[in-house]
């Protein structure tokens, strides 16, 4: 992992920040995300707040946003809805039938677009948006899958298997989009993380020339940071395990690492490469003669973690399980 010798508020110039298991769980703040957010934005870093959730309007989310202790405006947040809505205007006219299998999210930003929701496949829709919602019923999946079926285009607003809720983890998006994926036999073209869309709104919101995407997510936020050249920090605080994070492949491993939104005020330590594995400050990960991984020495867990997981990825076939014990994993 890349070292940072000055805080990653100095280093980069604007947070796109994910929402779900990074500034939020369900109805709680991430209980060190307020101060974190105003901290990074005192020392000069721009903020802006892009989710994968296409359910609630920005307008929405930024009052939830204030309300949680992270004062938020309409401008600051990017949903993967008018991602969504954006790809979908771009491929047809202003006026276009698109049936909405989704919340009000998804419908106001199709609205802003020029586009008329619909809900019935007879109507004809030149597209069907899936996005998520708590109250999503069969008979409109049905309506969505027969529309795919006769030839609409199928658009989802995300692919997230999962989404961290109050209860727990709980299914997400990509979850739901596979019954209409199934029943049509058509893959939907995702708007959301890890694609482009996203991310360049977000960049575009900031002027951003050194972004730093920060999330949860290995396959949505650090994958789509990688695709697009930026940096980016994973924190621990949502989805994303220490086990997961040790077996991630090139495409999805971060450059930084912090337990939560703090680590954008902190410095980080570099990891590097020693005979038979690697080190991080006081930790030394090496590969046994049986591929288990060994650590030893000691300090901050998350500088073990470091270790560890730059003597996996050196090292795809060592066994890191043993090592993560040691840690509390």
């Amino acid at each position: 992992m890349k070292p940072a010798d000055r805080p990653l508020n100095e280093l980069y110039d604007a947070a796109l920040l994910d929402l779900d298991g990074v500034v939020y769980i369900g109805d709680r703040p991430v209980p060190a995300a307020p101060e974190a957010v105003a901290k990074a934005r005192a020392a000069g870093m721009a903020a802006v707040f892009v989710t994968n959730n296409s359910s609630r309007t920005p307008a929405s989310i930024a009052e939830r946003l204030t309300a949680l202790g992270v004062p938020a405006a309409a401008g600051d947040v990017v949903t993967s809805a008018e991602a969504a809505a954006r790809l979908v205007r771009e491929r047809f006219p202003a006026g276009a039938p698109v049936l909405v299998v989704g919340d009000t999210g998804l419908r106001l930003a199709l609205i802003r677009r020029g586009l008329r929701p619909v809900t019935q496949a007879a109507e004809d829709p030149v597209a069907v948006v899936q996005g998520h919602s708590p109250r999503l019923s069969y008979d409109l999946v049905c309506q969505g899958a027969l529309a795919v079926s006769r030839g609409a285009l199928f658009v989802a607003s995300n692919a997230d298997a999962t989404a961290p809720m109050g209860p727990g983890i709980l299914p997400g998006n990509g979850s739901f989009s596979r019954v209409i994926a199934n029943a049509a036999g058509l893959e939907p073209v995702v708007a959301g993380k890890p694609m482009r869309p996203l991310h360049e709104e977000g960049v575009a919101r900031t002027g951003s020339r050194r972004p730093l995407v920060v999330g949860d997510r290995l396959d949505t936020d650090v994958e789509g940071a990688r695709a697009r050249g930026a940096a980016s920090l994973l924190v621990l605080s949502g989805v994303t395990g220490a086990r997961e994070l040790a077996a991630a492949p090139p495409e999805r491993r971060p450059d930084h690492i912090a337990w939560d939104l703090s680590g954008l005020n902190e410095t980080h330590p570099g990891t590097e490469a020693v005979p038979g594995g690697a080190a991080c400050a006081g930790w030394t990960a090496r590969v046994r003669d049986d591929g288990a991984l060994a650590l030893s020495g000691g300090g901050e867990r998350l500088d073990g973690l470091r270790a560890v997981c730059a003597a996996a990825w050196a090292d795809p076939g060592a066994d890191p399980r043993g090592a993560l014990d040691r840690l509390g994993w």
